[in-house]
């Protein structure tokens, strides 16, 4: 969804909500990779029945990656594709359902946004090119090695990722051979069905799974309790996730890595940006990234029944002159969440996910409740009197929000500047003897001082003249825009969302109307909220009409949804998707035409084409009060639909076979095989079709389906391979399915009558999850480190403490009364601390994964707080734990190392305790100079308390002074 940071967000201020994934990577055997059997149980503790794949997210990191040199052809392409799909499937190890679902052609509202990313898609190519072969012509003149340059031809246009072309047919292919390849041969796949929804079907990949799932959750024989994992990184999920009501959804995708170093365009290699290249030598011009995908990144969950659990505390209202249901409560907090973002309407001005945006609409939201007294939403529709009212309340502080975010834009400005300056100061002490020096480096000699001061004076004097130039500068460009600039970076703000009249400045320069025409405002909102509308009903019922789009290119103000409760939010029936090929025409620029048929690429630049003004060669992006380009406004015509067909009519007749058939409404295809139960029944279909079976393929005769939880309609599939047939490898390199075992039929989800209405609401017989979180985890306050939970479930098993860890724990922190001399367990060698409070429990094991409030980095190590006592298991003050990497009273701490109060770590941890024979080196307790804490032999360490706790001296006992500080044999019995 389009919410810049929404996952950022989420992830910092619900921070429990996220797992790391436990997976088990190939071994190299002898140079083979030899990988697991997915067959086996899950090494996440928890078994998964349906996985659904949103493709388009694992098909532009396999063709184009960002952090690696790209594959070299679509034959690699499709080879990293199957390797991404085999590692989720390794990671999640579904039971029942593998569904994987490609973009088909969208709704008109978000074409408008499709086309804006291909023209940008587009432009940022062709500037690019230009600026690679303007940076090759400078290293050639310098002399320095570059690579051979790619043939124009070889340059993978990402916009080809678009249901209708020659390539996303030709993937439709290679994953038609995949499948059987993997159900033939692959033991994790037996047993499994198998849907795949390609580009020819209407619908986006992550709405077509919704689909699916709303469909079969309104089946009568529908498992409330089925285990559903998504696999897709848009922040939308989630919000899908949450809108199923389903009690067993989790999200999986790929651990976001900031910074990650990205291949030189020029030279091909890391560690540089374009504009750094120098060149490179031709060894380094041979070695080659391996162009699969995710080799080297991690996965993660996203537990939606723990995000659940957050939002059931934020989302309390005591007293509420109503029923209080948090599921319709959990509704209203998805559509609160379309204010601030989405990928069919512009967010609105005053609010911004990075100012705390939702955190204010929930805080508005709960006030209003008690005011409407019923809820906003119910199963996709809106009551807009209360929206009304919460609308009216952020329109009475949107001034506020605005001159709140400039004073934040000014004082951060002051602060950067406030940082360059510091960072001139130091250059300007650099290799003299005020620069800063390693502690124990000694000064800097001297030579001579004179000298030296003369050195600095001068270079102070050069600074403050290059400050005084680059001013004159930005007073230049200030006197030249007349405006009152805040550096040289910005760009003349014509609104000034901060000052009075800001309205009237948005829509002259925004919309090009009159600054006082209410009227075109009161269009703009009503149109702005019969899109609100028409979202929430995409998300929790279908798509409500294929033709409805926003007109504008702005959103309206808060302060202008006046009288919006009149407005009708029914939409016009019977809308039918776009073709793949008339979608292809009204979202490529002129520059992708090549993708599109022939006759048809003419009419994109031919300037007597009836339709030439939809194809820009250049365009505006309007920065719109933000920073860089992308997240800008791209100012393009909208398509006029009647005038696009009515171009495009003449030129159908000239389509060639292959394009016709690009440009059909398909069905998703199921595939099982020999393990499934429905194996027998799909077989019989195809026999007693007999002579028949073209006939009846033609026909698209349906026959009702029921398997295992899925339901619908099958139709016979001319792209059936017969039992026992071969099928040919579209991939070069990979060998061919031998001996077919696998049935492949046309699916079709239940049909319901127009009128129904999907409820959004928890299923009979769902079994709530077990809860991850305790009450001082849902307190913001108290939030900070403690990790309840931090695997999928509580007692999975990674972390373990030996005997000689047992005997440390109850030896230095005392038990209590009469069980303060019981001495360590030894009936067990290993043990470990469970999730209960007190002592330890043998054989109880879990996970050591989590993450840290800020963002989700690897808690590696024991949970925080949770397990056992507060002072020692699986806890807040040792192992490895959020505040950093190892803190504590045990463990590797925070403050080890070579340090003051003792030569080796201060408390505890891996010490320099070599040469003893005791179990933990010499050293044990502190080496200060002060009285011991305990007699006992090998236990004391000093601290300021001088008195004795107790204990019996011996002869191997702890000397603070002296060279025999080490004495017999200090080993603990």
């Amino acid at each position: 969804m389009g919410v810049p940071a929404f996952f950022r967000w989420l992830s910092r201020k619900y921070p429990s909500v996220i797992v790391e994934c436990i997976e088990q990577r190939p071994v190299d055997v002898d140079g083979q990779l030899v990988y697991v059997d997915s067959s086996l149980p899950n090494p996440n503790g928890l078994e998964f029945d349906n996985l659904y794949l949103d493709m388009n997210g694992i098909i532009h990191p396999c063709t184009h990656p960002e952090d690696k040199p790209p594959p070299k052809d679509e034959d690699e392409m499709m080879v990293a594709i199957f390797e991404c799909i085999d590692r989720l499937f390794r990671i999640v190890r579904p039971r029942k359902v593998l569904y994987m679902a490609i973009d088909g052609v969208a709704p008109r509202a978000k074409m408008n946004q499709q086309r804006s990313r291909r023209f940008r898609a587009s432009k940022e190519t062709q500037e690019k090119i230009e600026e690679v072969a303007r940076i090759r012509s400078e290293l050639e003149v310098k002399g320095a090695y570059l690579p051979p340059e790619r043939p124009k031809e070889a340059h993978f246009d990402s916009n080809c990722i678009t249901p209708g072309t020659p390539f996303m047919d030709r993937l439709s292919k290679c994953l038609h051979y995949y499948i059987h390849d993997r159900l033939n041969s692959d033991p994790g796949w037996k047993g499994i069905k198998v849907i795949l929804s390609d580009a020819n079907v209407p619908g986006e990949g992550e709405h077509k799974i919704m689909d699916y799932i709303r469909r079969q959750r309104a089946q009568p024989d529908h498992d409330p309790n089925t285990q559903h994992v998504l696999c897709g990184a848009d922040a939308d999920l989630i919000m899908l996730g949450l809108a199923t009501h389903e009690p067993n959804f989790t999200i999986i995708r790929e651990e976001f890595k900031p910074n990650k170093p990205r291949p030189c365009d020029v030279c091909g290699q890391l560690g540089h940006e374009m504009k750094e290249c120098t060149g490179s030598s031709p060894d380094a011009a041979l070695v080659r990234s391996d162009p699969a995908f995710g080799n080297q990144d991690s996965f993660i969950f996203v537990r939606l029944n723990v995000l659940r659990e957050y939002l059931e505390k934020e989302l309390q209202m005591p007293n509420l002159p109503f029923p209080y249901d948090f599921e319709r409560a959990l509704d209203d907090w998805v559509f609160m969440c379309f204010f601030v973002g989405n990928d069919f309407l512009p967010h609105l001005p005053s609010l911004e996910i990075r100012e705390g945006a939702v955190d204010r609409l929930v805080n508005l939201y709960k006030k209003c409740v008690y005011k409407t007294k019923g809820w906003i939403t119910d199963s996709g529709d809106v009551n807009l009197d209360r929206v009304q009212v919460i609308m009216d309340e952020l329109g009475r502080v949107e001034d506020e929000i605005f001159k709140r975010r400039h004073q934040n834009e000014v004082s951060f400005k002051a602060r950067e500047k406030a940082k360059k300056q510091q960072k001139i100061n130091f250059q300007l002490l650099e290799d003299t003897q005020f620069a800063p020096r390693a502690l124990g480096g000694g000064p800097k000699t001297v030579q001579n001082a004179r000298q030296e001061a003369a050195e600095i004076r001068r270079a102070g004097m050069q600074a403050v003249a290059n400050r005084e130039e680059e001013e004159s500068g930005r007073s230049r460009k200030r006197s030249a825009t007349q405006a009152g600039l805040d550096d040289d970076d910005d760009k003349h703000d014509e609104v000034r969302l901060w000052e009075e009249g800001f309205k009237e400045r948005y829509y002259e320069s925004k919309f090009e109307v009159d600054k006082n025409n209410l009227e075109f405002r009161y269009r703009v909102a009503l149109q702005y909220v019969r899109g609100l509308c028409w979202v929430l009903r995409y998300y929790y019922q279908g798509c409500a009409s294929w033709k409805w789009y926003f007109p504008y290119h702005y959103a309206p103000f808060a302060s202008d949804f006046v009288n919006i409760s009149g407005l009708s939010t029914k939409f016009e029936k019977g809308t039918k998707p776009f073709r793949p090929l008339e979608q292809l025409m009204g979202v490529f620029p002129a520059a992708s035409s090549q993708h599109v048929p022939q006759p048809w690429a003419k009419l994109m630049s031919d300037p007597s084409s009836p339709i030439i003004d939809f194809y820009p060669i250049d365009f505006k992006i309007d920065l719109n009060g933000k920073k860089f380009a992308w997240q800008g406004v791209a100012l393009l015509p909208f398509v006029d639909e009647a005038r696009l067909f009515k171009a495009l009519e003449p030129y159908y007749e000239d389509l060639s076979q292959a394009e016709i058939k690009r440009n059909i409404r398909g069905h998703d295809r199921l595939y099982v095989s020999t393990g499934n139960q429905s194996y027998e029944f799909l077989l019989g279909l195809y026999q007693a079709a007999g002579a028949e079976l073209k006939k009846l393929i033609e026909s698209d005769q349906r026959y009702p389906y029921r398997s295992e939880g899925v339901r619908g309609d099958v139709l016979l599939s001319a792209d059936d391979v017969i039992i026992g047939g071969q099928l040919s490898s579209p991939v070069v390199g990979l060998a061919p399915v031998l001996d077919n075992r696998v049935l492949c039929v046309r699916y079709q989800d239940p049909d319901y009558p127009e009128e129904f209405i999907f409820p959004a609401r928890r299923l009979r017989g769902a079994t709530e999850p077990a809860r991850v979180l305790k009450p001082g985890d849902l307190s913001q306050q108290e939030n900070r480190n403690w990790r309840p939970q931090i695997g999928m479930v509580r007692s999975h098993t990674v972390a373990n403490l030996e005997m000689a860890g047992h005997r440390m724990l109850g030896h230095h922190l005392p038990r209590d009364n009469t069980y303060s001399s019981v001495p360590p367990p030894q009936h067990n060698r290993s043990q470990s601390f469970g999730p209960r409070r007190g002592g330890y429990v043998p054989h109880q094991e879990f996970n050591n994964q989590g993450y840290g409030r800020s963002g989700y980095q690897s808690n590696r190590g024991n949970q925080d707080r949770s397990g056992n006592q507060d002072r020692f298991g699986n806890q807040e003050r040792f192992g490895n734990q959020e505040r950093s990497g190892n803190q504590g009273r045990f463990g590797n701490q925070e403050r080890s190392g070579n340090q003051e109060r003792s030569g080796n770590q201060e408390r505890f941890g891996h010490q320099d305790r070599s040469n003893s024979q005791n179990r933990y080196g010499n050293n044990q307790g502190y080496s200060s100079h002060q009285n011991p804490r305990f007699n006992n032999s090998n236990q004391g360490y000093s601290s300021t308390n001088q008195n004795q706790r107790g204990g019996n001296q011996n002869q191997g006992g702890w000397r603070p002074h002296g060279p025999n500080r080490y004495q017999g044999n200090s080993s603990w019995r």
